[in-house]
């Protein structure tokens, strides 16, 4: 009973784990949507030039 409780157990966290994963996928493919947006869609700077759209 212990082997088949086992057995349970691990096909359940690689179920967990393969979810987690594929959802931090779409995450980091939104945020580099995002990410390419901004450079794109970003405000002009005083006397016509562009600015950058970030802080660093």
């Amino acid at each position: 009973m212990v082997p088949l409780l086992l057995v349970l157990l691990l096909a359940l966290i690689l179920f967990g784990a393969g979810f987690a994963l594929k959802a931090l996928w779409w995450i980091a493919v939104i945020i580099l949507v995002v990410w390419l947006l901004g450079f794109v869609i970003r405000p002009a700077a005083t006397g016509g030039r562009r600015s950058r759209w970030y802080r660093w």
